[in-house]
């Protein structure tokens, strides 16, 4: 009895394992054509992403690819010359009083009416900068601040801004030369128009306190009967507007704040100069050459910041404002300062499009806000132009001559927008001429840059990154 149970179960045993084998080789046999399709399906999807990602690639990035070609337009008396000369003088004029430089009136000019090829518009552009900027300083190192008993010229806040302004314009040249055109449109459009309508709004802010402070002025004279009322500074709270006097520059400049500047302009300089002459790009010392700006600006700036935080120094034309600083705010202000540089050298623009606004904000009074932007903006502007050289971007007759056309301008606008600054008593003049000059460039900048991408999908060029490791081979 034992035996049959022992027996029926082995039977069973050896059954179900029949059964199972069976099975399993069924299972085989139909999953197996199945798997084979689906490995046949996924390798063709594989194939498409690959094929997808591919293009993409190649569309960003090939190393033998290039979308730049210069174009030089020769240097004949026309109507493009006198038509960009007038468009240069005015976009310097107003760009000089706003503390912007110009750099989005210039560009589309040089490449829409001149002829210029897009990026060598923006060295262009530099030239005219450092042209406008380098007068209006002159005309600007006699002025006293409009409230208080210091120059118009903010040199503890060029100095904590202007160090990291010229890394940033190092950054922005070489990304100048990398960033293909299409991505510098969209990052033009957006922070243009962001940094427009925030200008337009302090500016409208600065206008009603500028009319409730007139009439409060009016009625002070009725009631005294006597007294002149004279243009509001919109500086610091309840500060009183002196007369626009003028002084020796020997006596209205900070030479120790002014020589740090200077070792900063001067440390960069030399480090350009010994990287285009002695190393070749992308080698070793060419890369270590660069990096050592990073020392050299941060150690400057670190020791302004510091002494700003410990009370050493102050950002004395805030007034009260300018005494008590975080380092967060610190830390702020110095990314800014990098941004600003960035933007002036990709795109051939001053750093007050950026400059300009937080100034504004920090309560700076816009006359200090447009000089102390232009003031560093000298510094930056001239190192991008020696980058700019060294690189050959740009044809040294057409540079020179705008950038005295641009030269003549800003003395004209600083004199005529003073003038009425005075006369209609509105500080805000200037603001509104900043956010109106940076709204003009990101129209014109804007449309320009997408005209270029329309042509250029046309025509199927290439639209990817450059090679800056075989630029100019």
């Amino acid at each position: 009895m034992g035996d049959m149970k022992m027996r029926s179960m082995l039977l069973f045993m050896f059954g179900f394992f029949v059964i199972v084998v069976s099975g399993e080789r069924r299972i085989v046999k139909l999953q197996v054509p199945s798997f084979n399709v689906t490995t046949t399906a996924i390798e063709k999807n594989d194939e498409e992403h690959s094929f997808f990602l591919t293009k993409a690639v190649h569309f960003l990035w090939n190393s033998d690819g290039s979308g730049y070609q210069h174009v030089w337009p020769e240097m004949e008396f026309g109507w493009r010359i006198v038509l960009g000369t007038f468009i240069g003088f005015c976009g310097a004029a107003f760009g000089s009083v706003g503390g912007v430089g110009g750099g989005g009136i210039f560009v589309p000019m040089l490449s829409l009416i001149i002829g210029f090829d897009p990026k060598s518009s923006t060295a262009i552009s530099k030239c005219m900068i450092m042209g406008a900027a380098v007068s209006t300083v002159y005309y600007n190192l006699k002025l006293r601040h409009p409230t208080l008993d210091m120059p118009i010229i903010d040199y503890d806040l060029a100095l904590l801004i202007q160090p990291m302004l010229m890394l940033g314009i190092s950054i922005g040249v070489v990304f100048n030369v990398v960033f293909p055109d299409w991505m510098v449109t969209i990052l033009l459009i957006v922070l243009f128009l962001g940094t427009s309508t925030k200008a337009f709004f302090k500016g409208l802010e600065t206008w009603n306190k500028e009319t409730i402070m007139k009439k409060e002025a009016v009625r002070r004279q009725e009631s005294n009967g006597s007294g002149e009322y004279k243009a509001l500074p919109t500086g610091p709270n309840e500060a009183t507007q002196k007369d626009d006097t003028k002084v020796s520059i020997i006596e209205n400049v900070y030479w120790k704040e002014f020589g740090l500047l200077a070792f900063v302009w001067i440390s960069f300089l030399v480090l350009q100069i010994v990287k285009e002459n002695y190393t070749t790009t992308c080698s070793t010392g060419y890369w270590v050459l660069n990096f050592l700006q990073i020392p050299i600006a941060v150690g400057v700036t670190g020791y302004e910041a510091t002494a700003l935080f410990t009370g050493k120094r102050v950002i004395a034309s805030t007034g009260d404002q300018g005494k008590e600083f975080t380092v967060g705010q610190l830390i702020i202000y110095c990314v800014f300062g990098v941004i600003a540089g960035v933007v002036g050298g990709l795109l051939g623009l001053g750093g007050g499009f950026v400059m300009g606004p937080l100034f504004l904000e920090l309560g700076v009074p816009p006359q200090v806000s447009s000089a102390t932007a232009t003031f560093a903006m000298t510094f930056s502007s001239s190192m991008s132009v020696v980058e700019y050289y060294l690189l050959k971007r740009f044809p040294v007759p057409y540079a020179l001559y705008l950038s005295l056309v641009a030269t003549i301008a800003a003395l004209v606008g600083q004199h005529i927008v003073r003038k009425l600054i005075i006369l209609f008593g509105r500080a805000s003049l200037i603001i509104f001429i900043l956010a109106g000059t940076i709204f003009i460039s990101a129209i014109s900048l804007g449309g320009v840059g997408i005209s270029n991408m329309v042509h250029k999908i046309a025509s199927h060029e290439y639209m990817g990154f450059e090679n800056i490791c075989k630029y100019g081979s």
